[in-house]
This record gives structure tokens, sequence and C-alpha cells, in this order.
């Protein structure tokens, strides 16, 4: 069966690779000169099934509004009068509610701890080098308050079954040896052993090459216009190189999805979450974090990646507007600077960088099958990508190919939204 994956981010590639070795004949379409050229660029480098949960939680829109206010938020609201951006937000807030965050949490860590066990079996089968590292990452905490809060999200990580440990300062710096110098900023924190770290863009252009062994043709700098349907299926995509046909279609366009889909009745609700990232090369090895420290003050992680520092967060729901904003660099240093202040090479010029995280209203993305039949979508995994493109890659390969998948996938599906 000739496939036509439309993306090449990480999602886009995951999904190429597994249709690939399933034996299909595959083209990865993107826009870009090369894959993994926008979100999946310099992203905060966690891979954190820990952390696997929907923004839309019970008490979620009071912190919010705490955020706001906040000198180096980590929340910025700016829709303008965009209808999109207040339906989305609108939509959002219903999921703040208990019933709603347990079942969406659910096939969020669902999915988070089969794509890590996915990662891990494609790391042994190839592997695929990308500035890993398995060493966990800690949350650390800087008030007493956050501390005596912290016992929510225990409880819930038990009740999935992720493994954790609460630690004292002391504990926290025995963790990571670099915040020695922040010891007075630390009341505490929360480690999740099993998370990892990685960059997602050397991981996404390696595994790109082997996709191209496999025989994945690349169609990379051609635009993707339209879909072209008929009879109930999709039988062309229109692009800047002319008119694609296969026998199946795969939407991995991450925030640019919707606007493909909605011509064909299909009511995506995915909205362009901005995130931004700043990259330094290490100064002092032993002053650096080992794995990824998540500053819980400012939604800030700070992730070592090989000879770099990452620092990657804050949410700006403001479209598709990818101005670098100071302000957001200034937040960025600042956890950096509180957490790791001699880490570093402050004279270094910085890699300072945003890109539009596909978010859905639930916090789940969108995998499977459409009402048209040979056209799938994968998509919609907002600032978790990176922790889910294993697992959603190999879930979306089993559904094509009609294998039984390894885990439950009816509730991921874009059905969910008209149930």
């Amino acid at each position: 069966m000739k496939i036509a994956i439309l993306g090449a981010g990480v999602i886009g590639v995951t999904s190429a690779h597994y249709l690939a070795r399933a034996g299909h004949e595959v083209v990865l379409v993107d826009r870009q000169p090369a894959p993994a050229l926008e979100t999946s660029f310099a992203n905060a480098g966690e891979i954190s099934p820990g952390y696997a949960s929907p923004w839309a939680a019970p008490g979620i829109p009071l912190k919010a509004l705490k955020w706001l206010a906040m000198r180096h938020a980590p929340l910025i609201l700016r829709p303008g009068l965009s209808p999109a951006a207040w339906g989305w937000v609108a939509r959002m807030l219903g999921q703040c509610n208990a019933p709603a965050y347990a079942a969406n949490k659910a096939r969020m860590v669902r999915l988070a701890e089969y794509s890590r066990d996915c990662l891990d079996a494609l790391r042994q089968e190839t592997g695929i080098a990308y500035d890993g590292r398995q060493q966990g990452t800690l949350q650390v905490l800087r008030t007493q308050g956050q501390l005596d809060a912290i016992g929510k999200d225990m409880a819930v990580l038990s009740s999935y079954g992720v493994p954790f440990e609460l630690l004292d300062r002391a504990g926290c710096i025995a963790a990571e040896p670099g915040l020695a110098g922040a010891r007075a900023r630390i009341a505490g924190g929360l480690r999740l052993p099993h998370d990892e770290t990685g960059d997602c863009f050397l991981f996404t252009r390696a595994l790109a090459e082997q996709a191209r062994a496999l025989g994945v043709e690349m169609q990379m700098g051609v635009a993707v216009h339209a879909l072209e349907a008929a009879g109930g299926r999709i039988t062309a995509a229109h692009t800047s190189a002319g008119r694609i046909v296969a026998d199946a279609f795969v939407v991995a366009l991450g925030s640019f999805s919707p606007a493909l889909l909605r011509p064909l009745g299909i009511g995506l609700p995915v909205y362009p979450v901005k995130g931004y990232s700043l990259t330094l090369p290490v100064a002092d090895a032993a002053a650096a974090p080992q794995s990824t420290v998540m500053d819980e003050t400012f939604k800030v992680a700070i992730t070592r990646l090989g000879s770099r520092i990452r620092v990657g967060g804050i949410a700006e729901i403001s479209g598709f507007n990818r101005q670098l904003r100071t302000a957001a660099l200034a937040t960025l240093r600042k956890s950096l600077a509180d957490m790791f202040p001699t880490a570093a090479d402050a004279g270094a010029d910085p890699q300072f960088w945003t890109g539009l995280r596909p978010m859905t209203p639930d916090g789940t993305p969108v995998i499977g099958a459409t009402p048209l039949g040979n056209l799938f979508l994968n998509t919609g995994h907002g600032t978790l990508g990176w922790t889910m493109a294993c697992g959603s890659a190999r879930l979306l390969a089993d559904v094509i190919c009609g294998r039984p998948p390894e885990i439950a996938h009816a509730d991921l599906a874009i059905a969910r939204y008209r149930a």
C-alpha cells in the first residue's frame, strides 16, 4: 500500500519509519527543506511520561489568573479578537473538572508510557543516537507551599503506577549536584526516575535517514495545499509539486492540520500554543544539570543535551505569531540563573527559538481514523510530541495495517469530539 504522510516533524518521521518497516511504500512531504525544522527543532528535550497531564485540570483557571500577573509569567494570553483562540480557550476551560481530568490523564499516561517502551525498543534495534540520557527528571519546588501541594500530584502518580521520589533539599542536590549553588532557593523536589531526555531534532533527523534507507521517499520543500476527496475517500493531495496519489493519507502537520481538514468538513480542535527555548554551551559540567530540572515556579525545563544546556517553557496563546519576545528570553534566563548560575557560557551567543505546539483542549493527541475511509490523523500532541512520538506512530501503523494495537486506542481518535 502507498501511504502519503503530510508533515516531517518528529510525529511524521516516526510514522514514516514504522509504516515503512511494516512493508508499505511511504512518501513523506513537508514544506521545509529538511525534516524537524519547525516545532521539533528546539523543544525542551524532555521525554516525560511522568508529566503526561492535561493542562485542563481543576483549579487551573485560578492558577492561570495568578500566572498572568507574574513578572516572569509562564502563561501569556494574547488571543486578540480571534474566534478560534477564544473558542479553544473556552473548550479547554470546559475540561477543567475532576471527571474530565481523570479521563484525559488516563489516556495520556497510557500513551506516554507505551511510547517510552517503543522508544527504548527502537533505540536497541537501531542504535540511534540523539544526546539521550536515561537519568530521570527532577521537579524543583521553591516554596513550602509548592511542597505542601505536591501531595495531589503524588497521589495521581501512585494511582497510575508511575514511580517517583519525594526529595528534600539535600536529596535534590544529591540527584542534581549542579543545584548546589541554588541551595537557598530549594524547598524540595519530586523526582521521576523513569523519565528521559534527548535532542528531538537529532533524533528526528537520524530516524529520517534510517527511514530513507527503508525506502521512504522524501519530498522536502513541498507545501501541501489541499486534499481532494471523492466517494468518502481522499483521492489525492494537492501540493506545490503537483498531485500526490496514494492509497492512504496521514495528516501530521501539527498546528497546521485543522486548516487542511476544515474544507473536508472535519473540525479538529487544535490550536498553536507558542513555546520558547534558549540553548547555550556548557561552561562548567560539574555545575550543569545532568538530566532535566523543571523549575516549578516558572514552569521552565532546564535540560542537559550533550555539551549544551536547553532551557524551554512558557505557554503563549497568540495564534500563529512567531515573534521572539525579549520578555520570554528574560524568563528563561532568570530560571537558568537561579537554578544553575555558573553552568552555561554566558558570553556565547544564545540560540533563542520559538515553536508552535499543537494543543487540543483536552490535552490528548488525535490519533487514528477519520470519517473518510483512507484518511488518518497523528497530531495535537501539544508539549508532549517528543514524549509520545514513538508510541503514537507505532499505534497508527497498527491501525492502518489492520493489526490489533498493543494499547487501547478508540478514545484517541477524532471521534471522541463527536461523542
